[in-house]
C-alpha cells in the first residue's frame, strides 16, 4: 500500500485522520515511461492523478496547445473528475511514477468535506485566502525584545516653569510636537509631598487649550501652574513592551524617557502602535531628522531590511506596499527640501510616475520623475540643482532611468502652461511613442513642492482621453503585446533565469486597468483601488475583479520573496518555479489563465484584432 503521499500540503492537510487514512489504503501507484499518453483526450478519467516523480504536460490533441506542466507533488486531472471526460491528453515527459486516487473516493471526500472542496473552488480569492489562513503566522517576539534607545524615542522639549503659556505654544507649534516637560522649582509643594526625584511636569496642546479657553489663564501666566505631575518614566535599555504596559496601566499617552537620572526624551504611545505593528517608525523618524543627504543615505539604506522584517512577520504584501510607498515618498521628499532651496518649494511640483506613482514599489527600482513649475518663475539655475536631485536619488538607491524619464532630463520637465500644450499634443497624435508617454504620466502623484500644480494636468489628460475610442485602443495595445509564459512551462526549469512575471502577468493586469479607467475618467493611480472603482462602475464584474485582485498581489508577491532571495542589488521580474510548493504552482497557473482571460476581454473590448 503507497503511504507517501505528502497530507502536509494542501488539499490533503484539509482532511481528517479518519480520511486520509482511506486515502492511504485505497491509493495505488502507476508507472509511465516518457512519451506514454497517461490519459487520452475525450476519455473518462477513473481515478485523480497526484505526481510522485516525473513530469507530465498537458497538450491538446486537435490544436497541438500546450496548456501546463505538472511535476513532483502536482495534481491533475482535476476537471475531469466532475465533467466525467477528459478534455486534453496527458503525456509523460520523463520516467513518471503516480498514486491513482479513485475518482469516486475523490467525490465522496469533495462532499463530505467543505475545506477540502473550498481548494478546488474556480474562485481564485477564495484559494488563495484559504492559502494565506493556513500558512499565515504573526511573530511578535521581535516587538517584545526592541528596547528604548536614541532611535526609537521621540526627542523633548524642557521649559522653565516660568515661560507664558503663549511661549509654550508656539514652541509646540514651530516644533511639530504635541507636549513638553515642565521644569519644576524644586520647593513647588507638589515635588515636596511624593518621593518622586524628577523636578519635571509635563503640558500638552489639550492642557494650554483648556487652561486659556475653560480656566481663564492669561496669555502670560506661567505654564508650570498646570503642568501634571509627577511624570511616568522608563529608563533607555528598557524594552517597548514595558512602556507600552506603563502607559496601558496609567492610562496615559506619553511616558519620559531617562538615561540613569536625566530627561533625554518621550515615547507616545502612536509610535509605540506604529513600531508594535511594523517596526517602520524607526526608519521614518531617521528620515525626518536627515539634516544632510549622507545621514538620509543611512536610512534609504534600512529600506530592504524593513522588509525583509515585514515579510518574516507575516505582514501582507499589499499593505508592505502602501508602507513602503509612503516612506520612499518621504525618503523623495527629504531629498527634494535638501536640494532645492525652501523659498522655491511653492512654485513647483516634483512628481513620481511608474510603479512609484501607483503605490506599488517595494524594492528600489528606476527613478521615474518629472517637476511642473509655476508660469512666470525665472529659475537660473534649474538644471544644474535637477541634475544634483537625480544625483542624490542615485545615491539613495535609487537607479537611473534607463528610459531617461528624470528630472535631469529637460524633457520632463516644463512649466504648466508646457505641459498642458505636451499632453494635448500626445493626445492628438496617439502613436505608440505618445500613449506611452501619457501612460507614464497618468500614474503620477506629487510628492513635494506645491502639490495642487498637477490636478489640472490630470484633469485635461483624463478629459482628452476619457472616451476616445482610437486614442484608447492605441494606448492599450501594449497590454496585449507579451506573450503569457502559460505555455513554456516545460522549458523554464532549464532556463536559469525563470519566468518573467513582470512581462507575463504584472504588466497586463496594470496598463489594461490603467487604460479601463482612463476610459471612465477614474482619477485613482493604484491599481487595486482602480479595480475597485471600474467594479463600482460596472465595467468589471465581481469575481473579475476579485480574480485580477488576487492574480496581482500573488504576483508581487512571488517577485518579492525571489528579489529578497537574489540579493542582486538589481531587483529582477523573474521568478523561478521550482521555489514554489505545489499549491503556489497550481495558484500560479490559475492566475495566468486569469490574465489571459482579461487580455482575450480587452482586446473584444477596443476591437484589437492583430
Amino acid at each position: 500500500m503507497p503511504n507517501d503521499i505528502n497530507f502536509s500540503l494542501a488539499p490533503f492537510n484539509r482532511l481528517t485522520s479518519e480520511q486520509q487514512e482511506i486515502i492511504t489504503k485505497s491509493t495505488d501507484i502507476a508507472y509511465f515511461r516518457v512519451g506514454d499518453t497517461i490519459i487520452h483526450e475525450g476519455q473518462t478519467s477513473d481515478n485523480l492523478f497526484i505526481i510522485m516523480k516525473g513530469s507530465v504536460e498537458e497538450r491538446s490533441d486537435t490544436s497541438g496547445e500546450i496548456y501546463a506542466h505538472y511535476t513532483h507533488d502536482d495534481i491533475f486531472d482535476v476537471r475531469s473528475q466532475f465533467e466525467h471526460q477528459v478534455r486534453h491528453s496527458y503525456i509523460a515527459l520523463e520516467d513518471t511514477l503516480c498514486h491513482l486516487l479513485p475518482t469516486q473516493l475523490f467525490l465522496n471526500l469533495y462532499n463530505e468535506n467543505q475545506t477540502f472542496s473550498d481548494y478546488f473552488n474556480s474562485s481564485l480569492a477564495k484559494r488563495k485566502a484559504l492559502l494565506t489562513q493556513a500558512n499565515q503566522q504573526q511573530n511578535l517576539a521581535e516587538f517584545i525584545l526592541t528596547k528604548v534607545d536614541d532611535e526609537t524615542t521621540q526627542q523633548c522639549l524642557i521649559v522653565d516653569r516660568n515661560t507664558p503659556l503663549q511661549q509654550v505654544t508656539q514652541l509646540l507649534k514651530d516644533n511639530n510636537m504635541d507636549a513638553l516637560f515642565v521644569e519644576l522649582n524644586q520647593y513647588d509643594t507638589r515635588h515636596q509631598e511624593t518621593q518622586n526625584n524628577l523636578p519635571f511636569g509635563i503640558v500638552t496642546r489639550t492642557d494650554l487649550l483648556h487652561a486659556i479657553m475653560i480656566d481663564g489663564y492669561a496669555a502670560n501666566h506661567p505654564v508650570g501652574a498646570i503642568a501634571t505631575y509627577p511624570i511616568v518614566h522608563i529608563q533607555q535599555q528598557y524594552y517597548l513592551f514595558n512602556a507600552m504596559m506603563l502607559m496601558t496601566r496609567h492610562h496615559i499617552k506619553r511616558v519620559a524617557v531617562l538615561n540613569k537620572n536625566k530627561l533625554v526624551g518621550m515615547l507616545d504611545m502612536t509610535q509605540v502602535l506604529s513600531l508594535f505593528s511594523t517596526h517602520s517608525h524607526v526608519l521614518t523618524l531617521r528620515i525626518a531628522r536627515a539634516e544632510h543627504i549622507d545621514e538620509l543615505v543611512l536610512a534609504a539604506n534600512t529600506q530592504t531590511q524593513l522588509v525583509e522584517t515585514l515579510i518574516n512577520n507575516g505582514i501582507r504584501t499589499r499593505f508592505i506596499m502602501e508602507l513602503i510607498s509612503t516612506v520612499n515618498e518621504q525618503i523623495i521628499e527629504k531629498a527634494f527640501s535638501l536640494v532645492v532651496p525652501k523659498s522655491l518649494h511653492d512654485h513647483c511640483c516634483l512628481i513620481v510616475m511608474g510603479s512609484e506613482g501607483r503605490g506599488e514599489q517595494i524594492l528600489k527600482t528606476d527613478q521615474d520623475n518629472a517637476l511642473i513649475i509655476k508660469n512666470g518663475l525665472e529659475w537660473h539655475n534649474l538644471p544644474e540643482l535637477m541634475n544634483q536631485f537625480t544625483h542624490t536619488l542615485q545615491q539613495l538607491g535609487y537607479p537611473l532611468c534607463k528610459g531617461n524619464v528624470m528630472v535631469s532630463n529637460p524633457l520632463w520637465v516644463k512649466t504648466e502652461h508646457q505641459w498642458e500644450k505636451h499632453i494635448q499634443k500626445l493626445c492628438a497624435e496617439p502613436n505608440t511613442d505618445n500613449m506611452m508617454n501619457l501612460a507614464i504620466f497618468s500614474d503620477a502623484q506629487a510628492v513635494a513642492g506645491n502639490q495642487a500644480l498637477l490636478s489640472p494636468l490630470k484633469q485635461i489628460l483624463i478629459s482628452k482621453l476619457k472616451e476616445n475610442e482610437i486614442a484608447l485602443s492605441t494606448f492599450s495595445r501594449p497590454a496585449l503585446q507579451f506573450n503569457l509564459p502559460l505555455t513554456f512551462f516545460g522549458n523554464i526549469k532549464t532556463k536559469k533565469e525563470g519566468i518573467d512575471i513582470k512581462q507575463g502577468g504584472i504588466f497586463p493586469i496594470v496598463h489594461g486597468i490603467r487604460a479601463l479607467s482612463l476610459e471612465q475618467g477614474i482619477e485613482e493611480t493604484n491599481t487595486f483601488k482602480r479595480i475597485d472603482a471600474l467594479r463600482k462602475h460596472n465595467v468589471l464584474e465581481h469575481s473579475t475583479a476579485d480574480n485580477l485582485n488576487e492574480a496581482l498581489k500573488l504576483f508581487f508577491k512571488w517577485r518579492l520573496r525571489h528579489q529578497l532571495q537574489e540579493k542582486t542589488g538589481i531587483p529582477s521580474n523573474h521568478i523561478h518555479i521550482d521555489r514554489l510548493d505545489r499549491t503556489e504552482r497550481d495558484l500560479l497557473r490559475h492566475s495566468l489563465h486569469i490574465v489571459k482571460k482579461f487580455k482575450e476581454w480587452l482586446g473584444y473590448h477596443y476591437q484589437i484584432r492583430d
